[in-house]
Formats: C-alpha cells, structure tokens, sequence
C-alpha cells in the first residue's frame, strides 16, 4: 500500500484546474493529460462521485476535438509544404482524437489524398532518435506451493519462522497468496488458519489483519492488531498497519497518540520518525513535518529516506525550489557513491526543474534516460523532451520529439483500448 509513499503530486482538482488554464491558452494535448490524470485520481478515490467524473470525461473530450482540429490544420500546412509523411502523421493522429463525423470525413479524404503522393516514411526521418530497447520475455510462473512457502519463510526471525511452519496447510496457503498479492485467498485462507490455530498470542492475526487491510476491511484489521499487540508490543509492523488504518480513516490524533505510545526501544527508530511524518504530512500539517524531518537530520545525520520525506514535505508546501535541491542531493549521493538513482527521484528532479524554469540540457538528458528505466511514461518524457528542446531555440529537434510524444501517447491508448 505503499507506507512512506509521500509523493502524492497534486489532487484531482489541481490537475483539472492545471488543465483548464492549458486548455485556455490553446495547449490542447497538455489539457488532455492533467484532465486524464485528474480523472484516474477521481476514480481511484472518489469512484462514486458521478458530478466531477462526468465533467471531466466531457473536458477530455472536449480537449481531444480541439487537439483534432488542430492537427488537422498542422496535417493541411505540412501538406502544402511537401512533408507528406509529417502530415499524414498528423492527420492520423487526429483521426484516432475525434468522434465528429463530418470531421472524421474529412481527414479520411486528406488520407486518400496523401496515400496517393509519394512520400518517405516518417520512421526513416529520425534516425539519430533515442528509443528504449523492448525486450520480449518470457513471463516466469508464479512460484507456488512448499519450496515456495519455504523461501518466503527463510528470511523471518527463528521464532517466527517455526511458528509459521507449525501453523498448517491453510496458513500456508494463505501465506502464499499474501505475497502474490491474492488478497482474496489470502483473506479465506488465513481466517481458517486462526480458526484452526486459535491462541491469543499466535503471528496469525498480523498476516490476515494486513489481508484485510487491503481488502478495506479495516475494523476488523483493527481489532486483529490490537489483539496482536497486546501480546507482541515490540512488533513494529503492527504499529505500521494500525497507522495505515488510522490514515486511511482521517483518524491522525488517535495515529499521534498511538505512536507515543510504543516501547522506548522503538520510540526512536527511523521507522517511528517517518511514520510521525507521514501521519502530519497527511493531516495537512506541513510545517510540523518539516521540522519533525530537520529535526532527526540534525541530530542523526543525513538519511535518504528522511530527506526524500522532506522532499515531498517542501513540494506540498510549494516551496519548489528547496525540494527540487533536496531530490538533487540525493542524486548526488547515489551517483557520489556508485549506487543507481530511482527513477522517481530523477523523475521528480526533472519535473521540478521543468516547474521552476530550468530547462536545460541537463534536465533533457534525465528524461531521455528516463525513457529506458519508465517506459509506461515514455509519450510524457519525450513531450518534455521536445519542450526543452524549443526553449533552446532548435525547433526542428522540438518538433521530431513532439511527433514521438505523439506516436507513443497512441500506441498507450490503443494498448488501453485494447485490455
């Protein structure tokens, strides 16, 4: 469920609010990505609330009609000039944008027209393009069954791993597919195992409360942990769910007081500091975070964690600048220490200097190795690819980047139409 996830980004409204101003100044293509990332938060949150989902599929819609027509005329222009092939390209993209009948009409006879000239195939105009090598690989089988339940149980403390080998078939079985993410199975499975093995102080009630935890059965994941613990008060996963519980239920003071409460050996453990955080990060109180994070640097020293913690503290408070200093120096630690960067620092580094003005080559650099480590996000990278690109006055690299932005955005959105 990601614990220490704390970069959230911005909410549903912010990304349609973000949209509507591109929308406003004619960057039609950007209106259609913040009002499709508002819509998936939406969904993801709030996936009953019928007035904003409806909204904003009407503004997507509304933003891919205009982004249609725009490139119609871009399609009509290049076409005049001679790139048969750029303009085909556009009125194709254009075609898979509208549901206008009269305009679909249109492109398809601007289509014929372009089919029946001679052209050179856009792929042979970009041969010095970066594309991310696509390996096609077998997809390995699911581990299943003892030697499998053995392995998961081998990196666990001797107490643990003997209990959990005396527990029987059914816990076995629920143990697998708790970390095959069938939670499901995991659920059934696992309530059978506490039924079969009922005492009180038995490592069950951690593993079908996490269970039940991403089943949004929370009360019950509740009332597990709490019986947990009252045997086991020096669990700190346990303390970890309970506070996942809380936040999910905007219960932040009774997360507050629940973390005063742990033992003295894991009051100040690293673990306990960010879960502190994260709790103030989510119950709006930034300023609290951002001194509870100094804090611990100041007495501690520098930890990746905490800073990437502050990190995202800094950005929520939109103090960009100091965020995106702080996603640079962990950069700079790993690369100082030969140690490979994660792609969502490099991504958040790249983002926040793209917010703050710093479109530089630098910048154009991370995103296209980016291109290789994310590629789910290639059609973004190479968008800011090709904005960087005409910030630096070489149009003709913007516009070849932007065509790639284009193209992959398509094959994402035909690979989704196709699921």
């Amino acid at each position: 469920m990601g614990l220490f996830n704390i970069f959230k980004g911005k909410d549903p409204l912010q990304h349609e609010q973000q949209g509507d101003t591109h929308f406003d100044r004619g960057a039609f293509g950007q209106a259609k990505i913040e009002y499709e990332t508002a819509l998936e938060k939406r969904q993801k949150t709030s996936p009953k609330d019928a007035d904003p989902i409806g909204r904003l599929r009407e503004k997507i819609h509304r933003s891919k009609e205009a982004l249609a027509r725009e490139h119609k005329h871009s399609g009509d222009d290049l076409g005049e000039a001679g790139y048969l092939e750029d303009a085909r390209e556009y009125y194709t993209l254009a075609l898979d944008l509208t549901r206008d009948q009269a305009l679909i009409s249109e492109l398809q006879n601007s289509l014929q027209n372009i089919e029946g000239r001679q052209a050179k195939k856009f792929h042979d105009e970009l041969p010095d393009i970066y594309e991310p090598e696509v390996k096609v690989e077998a997809e390995a089988a699911p581990e299943t069954g003892d030697e499998y339940f053995t392995a998961l149980c081998s990196t666990l403390p001797d107490e643990i791993r003997i209990a959990f080998l005396e527990y029987g078939r059914s816990f076995k079985n629920g143990f697998i597919a708790l970390n095959q993410g069938d939670f499901e199975t995991a659920g059934e499975e696992l309530s059978r195992a506490l039924e079969e093995n009922p005492a009180p102080e038995n490592f069950i009630r951690l593993e079908l409360a996490t269970a039940y935890l991403n089943l949004e059965r929370l009360e019950e994941a509740r009332a597990l942990l709490e019986e947990f613990l009252a045997y086991h008060p020096d669990t700190l996963p346990a303390y970890q769910l309970l506070c996942e519980i809380f936040w999910e239920t905007g219960s932040f003071d009774r997360a507050q007081a629940l973390l005063e409460s742990l033992p003295d050996d894991l009051q100040a453990s690293l673990a306990t500091y960010l879960l502190r955080g994260e709790t103030l990060f989510r119950d709006g109180k930034y300023p609290q975070a951002k001194s509870l994070y100094q804090d611990f640097l100041s007495d501690y020293g520098w930890n990746e964690q905490i800073v990437q913690a502050l990190a995202g503290t800094y950005e929520a408070m939109g103090d960009l600048d100091k965020a995106r200093g702080l996603y640079g120096e962990i950069m700079g630690q790993c690369s100082s220490c030969g140690a490979s960067i994660d792609p969502l620092i490099k991504r958040k580094y790249a983002d926040l200097s793209m917010a703050t003005g710093r479109q530089t080559e630098k910048v154009l650099e991370i995103y296209l190795s980016l291109v290789s480590q994310d590629p789910a996000n290639a059609a973004q990278y190479y968008h800011n690819v090709g904005q960087i690109y005409a910030t630096l006055g070489n149009e003709k690299e913007s516009q070849r980047f932007r065509f790639l932005a284009q193209r992959y955005a398509r094959n994402e959105s035909s690979a989704e139409d196709s699921m």
